[in-house]
């Protein structure tokens, strides 16, 4: 496009030349915890890669392939590819890892012992067994990183508006894209240069029939000895027709098999399928000459792509050359060939240019206004142009300096990655921050194949795709298998009551109340008993008091207090005496039985009970806000006059193994222990629990019962329990992570509710 740069500066297009969706393919090997090439089959767990959208394997049975969806941001993009790498590891073997450099661990000294991943499209397999004989299966075992990158389309279309050159946006983007590709395949040695992260092979990549450069080099992989097309597989970016006749022609004559055979370091794609760049035009461009980035757990990283972000921006930019398109391939290749094989501790022979194009990059920042957190990205890579050891191929060779040889340091990353993705199997990589059952139950979504999309993150809103049947989950069980009218009923503590009691079902007794001075004015009423204060529509226990011998009336306007400080009416019911249990009802059948202890401390004799808090909060399994199995015990008014009532105060020191209790409500949401028994309760229980839910109307539900002897069996209608509370949004991670006994993955009955197709 003529005077390209005066468009781009233009205010219609300025601020949304910076848009862009993005996508990131993946590559990884995996590898025993000692940098052998794993000899099992892909995790079985991983649902079917006949429709797995994400998890693929690519040529080999043990690469693996991640695949994420498009994003118009790089922050959503590196959030989900964290997360697939995290569930694939942990579905993989735990003596397994990923290897995470570009070039392969020491491969078999017989090439068939390389296995052709196992899949269940015979024309897949025939595909990779033709690769293996044209190429070899050794330097099909290379892994990396695509990056496919479009422009935003809000973008495109006002830049459509203001220029006057092309009829149709069909024309214009083609040519953009056109555009962007020559310049990328004439100034990529840059990327090579930066990114390059393939200084060695290790033993087995190259044979004894084939030569090999004098190692260490910027980037094997993106230097004629990596995988690459041979010399006669040429094609055009002059023309889209030209583009596309290349390869037609190409194909033809038996060069390439098919059209995706064709390992451009960028690719024009139009969809799914080649022939989709006639019909449609050029939709996006493909990058592919991308090495894994050794130093970080996902193998590439923010900043890298947001470089390459600016890269691509800049190859818009930056005017056409007069340089004939083919005269600039074949320049591009041979230079990012000679600064592949480059030593990664001197300088390049292309410094200059280099400047030249980082100089140019700064131009576009300022007259664009881009951030600063950009333009410090252009200036660390002048900084790298300047000092290569700051290069990843530099800093590698740095380490095996430091006598780190080159596997070494593979393990070394490999098992540290690894280690971390382990270490908090309850948490999921790029979404921490949401509630701990909604992440697990995201684990599960993405190890089974569903298509997955976080509508809202900070309302846990999720929206998952199989087939053609679409569902929304909200905070992981809360769907479509119950109507709009249960959470209600079961958010008014009032109303559950009165259902459950006209069912036949032993609930507590009380009285609600709208005002504290009316709640004060009843105190009368229960000076004498044991009660309970709460809020009426709240969960996790919040606001809740418990009074077993009554209350002084000081106590229970405090208690009082605290109840309306959570909601406009408060409830003041019987405390009925009994051990307390969660029943976890999912269509009609109790999957999961959980005894709650409240929140405590054990006395050792020196330290207070402040000190002892402190020092159990440090388990690992304890943390904030349902991100954590278990939650931090507090010390706030509740727990202080807990302690208070039994004459401690958070000061006091209790004895040796003297058990003290911070709470009278015993949910893990306010610090307390669960243990799962859910074979160990007559069975008699678990049907007044499902009965009770099937009263409410509710296909999930978490439901508690007080039951002072779970060993002797009840009935409906008898005094032997009582139902204290149901909750429509009952947290499943204390049951799949207990403090003891037995994990229920209660998750995976979810979604094996929503899909049963997939189990």
């Amino acid at each position: 496009m003529k005077q390209l740069q005066e468009l781009l500066v233009n205010e219609k297009v300025r601020k949304l030349f910076q848009g862009m969706r993005i996508g990131i393919e993946k590559e990884s090997q995996r590898v025993t915890l000692d940098g052998c090439l794993a000899e099992t089959p892909h995790p079985a767990a991983l649902g079917s890669r006949d429709y797995h959208p994400y998890i693929q394997t690519d040529f080999s049975e043990t690469q693996v392939e991640m695949i994420t969806p498009v994003f118009e941001t790089i922050d959503d993009t590196m959030k989900f590819l964290s997360a697939l790498h995290e569930v694939v590891l942990r579905s993989m073997p735990e003596k397994e890892m990923f290897w995470p450099l570009s070039m392969p661990p020491v491969l078999p000294e017989q090439e068939k012992d390389i296995i052709i991943a196992r899949l269940s499209d015979q024309g897949d397999v025939n595909y990779r067994r033709y690769l293996a004989k044209v190429y070899g299966k050794r330097k099909q075992m290379v892994s990396g990183i695509h990056y496919n990158f479009e422009f935003s389309p809000e973008f495109l279309a006002n830049l459509f508006e203001i220029q006057t050159e092309f009829s149709t946006i069909k024309e214009m983007k083609t040519n953009i894209y056109l555009q962007v590709s020559r310049k990328y395949l004439r100034y990529r040695w840059l990327i090579t240069y930066l990114f390059g992260a393939a200084p060695y092979a290790e033993a087995g990549y190259f044979d004894a029939t084939h030569a090999r450069p004098e190692e260490p080099v910027r980037s094997i992989r993106n230097s004629e000895y990596g995988y690459t097309n041979r010399d006669d597989v040429v094609v055009s970016y002059a023309s889209i027709r030209d583009y596309i006749q290349d390869i037609e022609n190409l194909v033809e004559s038996g060069k390439l098999i098919e059209a995706k055979e064709f390992y451009s370091p960028i690719r024009l794609r139009g969809g799914s399928h080649f022939e989709d760049v006639e019909t449609n035009g050029v939709n996006y461009v493909e990058l592919r000459n991308i090495d894994l980035h050794p130093f970080v757990p996902y193998g590439t990283d923010k900043d890298t792509l947001q470089f390459i972000h600016l890269f691509i921006m800049a190859m818009l930019w930056q005017p056409e050359s007069d340089v004939p398109a083919d005269e600039l391939l074949a320049q591009g290749t041979e230079i990012n060939n000679r600064v592949a094989l480059e030593h990664p501790l001197t300088k390049t022979k292309w410094y200059d240019e280099g400047m030249m194009l980082l100089d140019g990059m700064l131009e576009m920042a300022e007259a664009i206004g881009l951030p600063q957190s950009d333009v410090a990205l252009i200036l660390s890579a002048k900084e790298a142009l300047e000092q290569p050891e700051k290069t990843l191929a530099g800093q590698m060779v740095l380490k095996g300096r430091n006598g780190l040889s080159n596997q070494e340091l593979a393990i070394c990353l490999g098992k540290k990655y690894h280690d971390k993705a382990h270490a908090k199997p309850y948490q999921l990589a790029g979404y921490r921050h949401m509630e701990l059952s909604t992440q697990i139950f995201m684990f599960d979504v993405l190890q089974k194949g569903v298509r997955l999309e976080v509508l809202d993150e900070t309302d846990q809103f999720l929206k998952l795709k199989h087939g053609n049947r679409i569902e929304y989950v909200k905070n992981a069980n809360m769907t479509s298998l119950d109507s709009y009218i249960v959470p209600l009923i079961m958010e008014n503590k009032t109303v559950t009551k009165k259902i459950l009691a006209k069912a036949g079902f032993r609930v507590p007794k009380g009285s609600e109340f709208s005002s504290l001075d009316e709640a004060v004015a009843a105190y009368d009423y229960f000076r004498e008993d044991a009660i309970v204060v709460k809020p009426k529509s709240t969960n996790y226990g919040i606001g809740i008091t418990i009074f077993k011998d009554g209350a002084t009336k000081e106590d229970y306007i405090e208690a009082l207090g605290i109840a309306f400080s959570e909601d406009d009416s408060v409830l003041v019911e019987e405390f009925m005496p009994g051990t307390e249990y969660r029943f976890f009802v999912l269509d009609g059948e109790t999957k999961a039985i959980m005894k709650r202890i409240p929140a405590n401390v054990k006395g050792d004799g020196e330290r207070t009970i402040a000190e002892l808090v402190a020092e159990k909060n440090t388990d690992p399994l304890r943390g904030t806000h349902h991100r954590s199995p278990l939650e931090q015990i507090q010390l706030g008014d509740i727990e202080q006059l807990m302690l208070k009532e039994q004459g401690y105060t958070v000061d006091s020191v209790p004895a040796w193994d003297e058990i003290v209790y911070l709470r009278e409500n015993s949910n893990v949401s306010t610090g307390g222990d669960s243990i799962n028994i859910t074979e160990g309760i007559h069975a008699s229980y678990k049907t007044i629990a499902e009965q009770a839910v099937t009263a409410l109307g509710a296909k999930i539900c978490g439901i508690d019962l007080i039951i002072p002897d779970a060993g002797v069996p009840s009935d409906t209608g008898s005094n032997t329990y009582g139902i204290i509370e149901a909750n429509f949004n009952p947290a499943m991670h204390m049951h799949i992570y207990p403090f003891a006994g037995e994990s229920r993955r209660l998750t995976t009955d979810v979604l094996k509710t929503l899909y049963p197709e997939l189990y």
